[in-house]
């Protein structure tokens, strides 16, 4: 890392010290910096002082309930969320999803496999440093999506995106007409080894559409059944 860079700042969520230490000592020596908070108000308070690059979260903390949480954490910030959790349920991972987590791990998990969630997520979320000056504007209707400066505004109105809802609409903007299947967008959007989770992508599609798609026009994402999605042509 070049002298002066800023590290990457991880908030850890996580009422456990025994976890903690693990991630905490494993993101270190790694050259991550981390902050810790083991309540909900605390960890808001955080996100606004030491604005993170990404947050880790635990669903089962003392005193508030972590999907309202992350519900919150999504309200005030774009930052990727992943959360860590003992519940291991298909019903809590698309909740966790549902709003607004950008990925979702089961305790016990290793090292490594939390160290390539956390890459996968960063590099969505980092996307603007990735140089796609060149990128093109994409127009479907009354829907301007451009790629490089990861604006969408419909009818001339901005539509807030989270770096994953983006990660996910630029790949399908960037193949419209094209059917893409499952396996493809989350290889994709969240990375190799995420191409069983389709899951994932049913909730992010679902979250495109509330935030894209107006009562009254045409679909713009249509489903395939058992096979994926496809972006309408314009």
């Amino acid at each position: 890392m070049p002298d002066g860079e800023p590290l990457t700042c991880v908030l850890i969520v996580e009422d456990d010290p025994n976890i903690v230490d693990l991630i905490r000592s494993n993101l270190v020596v790694r050259g991550f910096d981390t902050v810790v908070s083991t309540d909900g108000t605390r960890a808001l308070q955080l996100l606004d002082t030491e604005e993170p690059d990404i947050v880790l979260l635990d669903l089962m903390l003392p005193d508030v309930d972590g999907f309202e949480l992350c519900r919150q954490i999504r309200e005030r910030s774009a930052v990727g969320v992943i959360v860590v959790s003992a519940r291991g349920g298909e019903r809590d991972k698309v909740s966790a999803l549902n709003v607004g987590a950008d990925d979702y791990m089961t305790k016990p998990f290793s090292i490594e496999e939390l160290l390539a969630r956390i890459a996968a997520t960063l590099r969505r979320t980092r996307v603007t440093e990735l140089g796609e000056t060149s990128a093109p504007v994409v127009l479907i209707g009354e829907l301007r999506i451009d790629l490089a400066a990861q604006q969408v505004t419909r009818r001339g109105e901005p539509v807030h995106l989270t770096p994953t809802e983006f990660a996910l609409l630029r790949e399908l903007a960037s193949n419209r007409g094209k059917s893409l299947t499952h396996a493809h967008l989350l290889r994709r959007v969240w990375g190799t080894g995420y191409e069983t989770e389709t899951e994932y992508v049913r909730v992010y599609v679902r979250r495109l559409r509330s935030k894209l798609e107006i009562d009254g026009e045409g679909p713009l994402i249509i489903t395939l059944p058992r096979v994926g999605y496809r972006m309408t042509a314009g």
